[in-house]
């Protein structure tokens, strides 16, 4: 199966030191994101690095992915701190942000926030999209999404489609969350 992620050679990561790294990667199409987590053992783990904006996927000591990641723009910090995945939802829909929508489903107004943007009469609210969403504290979790490049999201830590799937596939309810 063609997954359009090739073979490399990775680096080791200074961002947290004590960890090795395995030898050949699985990157992805932008050029940052691999995964080579498959057949490795060891307790799992995620790092976010805020400021570089990078997810680590560790299984034990072992560094098995890096992924880019948006997390949260200003006003809308992702919190640092320890959490653990709390909750997993492969198709979640945010109960907070997303689109009013008509009856047949055309969208009426995009990107609103229940509470604060007033419903157009006549539509219902329909949350956005969060597929394969690992929660670690309230509304904030993993999940698949857009990425500009930069922070951009209402909190969430945001991540390509493809490394989403192999976190969620891989990361257990429990699984410890560093961010900083």
């Amino acid at each position: 199966m063609d997954t359009g992620v090739s073979t490399r050679t990775v680096q080791s990561n200074p961002l947290f030191p004590g960890t090795t790294l395995g030898g050949e990667g699985r990157e992805s199409e932008d050029g940052v994101s691999y995964w080579d987590g498959d057949g490795v053992t060891g307790h799992p783990s995620i790092k976010i690095d805020l400021e570089s904006q990078r997810a680590y996927f560790y299984k034990g000591n072992q560094m098995v992915a890096v992924s880019v990641v948006s997390t949260g723009r200003e006003g809308y910090d992702t919190p640092p701190g320890e959490f653990r995945v709390v909750q997993k939802d492969v198709d979640h829909a945010s109960s907070l942000y997303g689109d009013y929508v008509d009856r047949s489903g055309q969208v009426i107004e995009q990107n609103v926030e229940l509470g604060r943007d007033p419903r157009p009469r006549g539509t219902v609210f329909k949350g956005a999209s969060m597929p394969y969403f690992l929660r670690i504290q309230g509304g904030i979790g993993m999940h698949a999404g857009y990425l500009p490049g930069y922070p951009a999201s209402h909190g969430c830590i945001r991540l390509p489609r493809e490394m989403a799937v192999k976190f969620f596939d891989d990361a257990p309810v429990g699984t410890p969350v560093e961010i900083r």
